[in-house]
C-alpha cells in the first residue's frame, strides 16, 4: 500500500482510517506489545515520520482503535441485551442475565479486553494532553451509553450503573491478562500443571467476577 502526499482533509482522514485499519488488522496477528510504529509503518506504505503527522505516538493510534473498538461493542452490546433478557423477570435472574451477556459478549473479544488491560499502564503514556483528555471524554460518553443500557434491564442499579460499568472494563482487561499466556508460560504450565492454575478462562472468571460486583451493588430485597 503506498499514498501519495495528502492535500485535503478527505485525503488526510483517509490515511487516518488506513492506519487504523493496518494497526487493527495487526493486533488480529499478535499482542498489544509486539505493535511497533516502524512496523506500522511498514504494513501501510508510510515512512515513519508520515505516519506521526497523523497520530503523535503508537499509544495515539491505539487509544483511537480502542475508542472505535468500544464503540462498535457497545452497538453489539446492546442487541445482546435486548435478545438475551427478558425485563419482566425477578432483579435476580436479570442480573445472572446481565452477568452472562456481558462475559460472554466481552470473552469473545480479546483484542478489546487487551486493549483495556493496556489502557492505564502503557496506551495512556507517550501522548500528549490534548490527546488523553479528548479519549478520557469519548470515555465517560461511553460509560454513560453502557450505563444506560444496563439500567434498562436492571433499574435497580441506579446510580451505581456507571460504576458498575467501569469495574466491568477494568475486570476484563485483568483478568484477559491471565486467559492467554505468551508460549513460554504456556510452556510453563504444560511441564508443572500446579502452576496452570493461574491459568483462567476469561468468560467464566469474568461472570464469577461481575455477579459477586452486582451483589455488592443491588439493593438486597
Amino acid at each position: 500500500m503506498t499514498f501519495q502526499r495528502a492535500r485535503t482533509e478527505e485525503q488526510r482522514e483517509i490515511r487516518r482510517r488506513a492506519i487504523l485499519d493496518m494497526a487493527s488488522a495487526m493486533l488480529d496477528e499478535m499482542p498489544v506489545a509486539a505493535v511497533t510504529l516502524n512496523e506500522l509503518s511498514r504494513r501501510v506504505g508510510l515512512a515513519k515520520p508520515n505516519v506521526l503527522r497523523y497520530f503523535e505516538s503508537r499509544e495515539a493510534v491505539l487509544l483511537e482503535l480502542l475508542d472505535r473498538y468500544v464503540q462498535e461493542w457497545l452497538t453489539e452490546l446492546a442487541g445482546e441485551l435486548v435478545a438475551g433478557i427478558d425485563k419482566d423477570l425477578p432483579m435476580p435472574e436479570r442480573a445472572a442475565a446481565v452477568a452472562e451477556i456481558l462475559s460472554h459478549s466481552l470473552s469473545g473479544r480479546m483484542v478489546l479486553c487487551e486493549l483495556f488491560g493496556a489502557q492505564g499502564s502503557v496506551l495512556e503514556h507517550n501522548v500528549s494532553v490534548e490527546v488523553v483528555a479528548r479519549y478520557k471524554r469519548a470515555s465517560l460518553d461511553h460509560l454513560t451509553t453502557m450505563a444506560a443500557l444496563l439500567r434498562t434491564y436492571l433499574p435497580e442499579l441506579g446510580e451505581n450503573a456507571r460504576l458498575f460499568s467501569l469495574q466491568t472494563v477494568v475486570m476484563a482487561g485483568a483478568l484477559s491478562a491471565y486467559s492467554t499466556p505468551p508460549p513460554s508460560l504456556q510452556a510453563a504450565y504444560e511441564a508443572e500443571p500446579e502452576l496452570a492454575r493461574f491459568h483462567l478462562d476469561l468468560k467464566g472468571s469474568l461472570k464469577q467476577a461481575l455477579t459477586a460486583t452486582l451483589l455488592g451493588v443491588l439493593p438486597r430485597r
